[in-house]
């Protein structure tokens, strides 16, 4: 599935459980070209970013976009990043953004973690997540899921977290507990798929579209395209109408879609993302997804 054709396909597969796009915009036919995000600062009051392939990818920050931040700030725009990234807590996200030199508060940045995680309810959570994460983060018990069949069957529920270091022996696991006892899977990261310094890694929502796909019936997702995530931006934007909101994303079925389905507008970036190298025109035809505007690098 790693390449821009074939995950746009699976994309287009798992339409029907994505929102819904607003009549006008699947209408819209025509998509503005333009230079650099400074264009249309005039239109926006506040500027929500996408961070995989808008402003990095994978560890390297792409060229000029802590510069383009700070200029659009400097004209009176709010600054919101809005990423799928659920690998790391809140500290863990600041401390990245921080770390690849980027003038970020922490009150800028919401996670599709947050929004999973205010999710949870009660009881023990199967927890399927990077090495690396502490799990501070989570208000419930937690059980980390490994390679022992046992420990699936004990959670009331499962919270996923991270792809790093899940395996299809631990996915079919995790199908064989599901079909023996359907329990809630919360995924905590939408995207299929993430842009990394050489090529695409897979993410929660490849996996939790796949236990869809096997007959789980509980499969819940958060961040793009899904309310929850807006619904904490817009939160922090209380004074700013939805249409002088816009995102700033490379893929059309999260990053586009999500926020046109609340009334937001949107720049469709292509050079670093899902699309780098590929004519954006076709893919967007496709999906009748057309962004209002369309820029190489913000």
């Amino acid at each position: 599935m790693l390449s821009a054709p074939k995950i746009f396909e699976r994309y287009e597969q798992i339409r029907p459980r994505l929102p819904a796009a607003p009549p006008q915009f699947s209408a819209r036919k025509v998509t503005q070209d333009i230079g650099a995000l400074t264009d249309i600062a005039s239109e926006a009051s506040a500027f929500v970013f996408d961070a995989f392939g808008v402003l990095n990818v994978g560890d390297t920050l792409i060229e000029g976009a802590d510069r383009r931040l700070d200029q659009l700030r400097a004209r009176g725009c709010a600054i919101r990043i809005l990423t799928n990234a659920a690998s790391y807590d809140r500290a863990g996200a600041v401390a990245k953004f921080a770390n690849l030199g980027l003038t970020v508060l922490p009150e800028e940045i919401i996670t599709s973690r947050d929004a999973a995680l205010s999710a949870l309810t009660p009881g023990l959570w199967g927890v399927i997540a990077a090495p690396e994460d502490d799990l501070g983060d989570i208000a419930h018990e937690a059980l980390r899921l490994g390679d022992d069949p046992a420990t699936f069957d004990r959670a009331d529920g499962f919270l996923f977290l991270s792809s790093s270091g899940w395996t299809d022996a631990r996915q079919a696991m995790l199908q064989k507990s599901l079909a023996a006892h359907d329990r809630p899977v919360l995924i905590a990261n939408a995207d299929l798929v993430a842009p990394r310094d050489d090529g695409f890694s897979l993410e929660p929502g490849h996996y939790g579209h796949w236990l869809l796909d096997d007959g789980a019936a509980r499969v819940r997702f958060f961040g793009k395209p899904f309310g929850e995530v807006y619904d904490l931006v817009e939160a922090t934007l209380p004074s700013v109408a939805p249409d002088r909101i816009v995102m700033c994303g490379d893929t059309l079925h999260t990053d586009i879609l999500g926020a046109a389905a609340r009334g937001w507008r949107t720049v469709l970036v292509t050079q670093d993302g899902l699309f780098a190298g590929h004519d954006t025109n076709d893919f967007c035809e496709r999906a009748a997804l057309n962004p209002d505007w369309r820029l190489n690098r913000i």
